[in-house]
């Protein structure tokens, strides 16, 4: 399963940020001929949140409000 999500708050500390993304949206419609790629993740998972301690050093600072990532849900064997 895969969702697409957009980074709403970036709280930064000493060697750690903590981001906050919410599922795609729009707070217009979208157009018609579905032209927009959010309308599609929008339309099968409209509501989604996600809040995410980083650590590691090579991410800490790289990740700012507005950005958008794909998020893959893939079943873990262990």
């Amino acid at each position: 399963m895969r969702t697409k999500m957009q980074v709403n708050k970036v709280e930064r500390h000493p060697g750690i940020d903590v981001i906050t993304c919410n599922a795609v949206c729009r707070s217009m419609s979208y157009p018609e001929d579905g032209s927009d790629e959010d309308n599609t993740y929008a339309k099968f998972s409209p509501n989604g949140a996600l809040s995410l301690t980083i650590a590691n050093p090579a991410l800490v600072g790289k990740i700012e409000p507005g950005q958008k990532f794909y998020l893959d849900f893939v079943k873990a064997t262990a």
